[in-house]
C-alpha cells in the first residue's frame, strides 16, 4: 500500500468534505455497499478512451473503491458535468500507463503506486461523446 491508511482517514474526514465544498476538485459519487449512505469523494479524474482512470494512492482496499467495486457504477462531476460510469475494475501499473493521458504526469514511483480503478462511460454517455 503507497500511502498509510491513517493519513486516508485523516483527508476522509477533514480535506476531503473541504475538496468537496470547494468544487474544484472532480468527485466521485457512491453508495456505500454496507450503509447504503451517499459518499462524495474528491480525486483526480483522468479521462481516457470510453471513460476514466483514478489512481488508488490508498490502494484498492480503500472503502471508496470497494464500495465502487461492490455497485458496479458511480457517478463523477467534473468540469460541472455529470457523467455515469459503469464497469469498474482495478488494473495494473503497466495497463494504466498504457493508456495514461500523455499530458498528464505520472505518479512519482517514491509512492510505489501500483494500482488504478478504470471505469467505462455509460453507453448514452459515450455516444453523446462522440457526436
Amino acid at each position: 500500500m503507497p500511502m498509510p491508511r491513517w493519513w486516508g482517514h485523516i483527508n476522509k474526514r477533514v480535506f476531503n468534505p473541504r475538496a468537496v465544498a470547494g468544487g474544484k476538485w472532480p468527485v466521485l459519487t457512491h453508495i456505500g455497499r454496507a450503509s447504503g449512505t451517499t459518499y462524495r469523494t474528491p480525486l483526480d479524474a483522468h479521462p481516457v478512451e470510453g471513460g476514466y482512470l483514478f489512481v488508488l494512492v490508498y490502494g484498492s482496499g480503500s472503502d471508496w473503491v470497494q464500495n465502487i467495486l461492490t455497485a458496479g457504477s458511480a457517478r463523477l462531476r467534473a468540469d460541472g458535468r455529470d457523467t455515469e460510469l459503469t464497469e469498474p475494475r482495478v488494473v495494473g501499473r503497466d495497463e494504466a500507463f498504457r493508456i495514461w493521458p500523455t499530458d498528464v504526469p505520472r505518479p512519482p514511483k517514491l509512492l510505489r503506486i501500483n494500482e488504478f480503478l478504470r471505469m467505462d462511460l455509460v453507453a448514452d454517455e459515450q455516444r453523446d461523446s462522440v457526436e
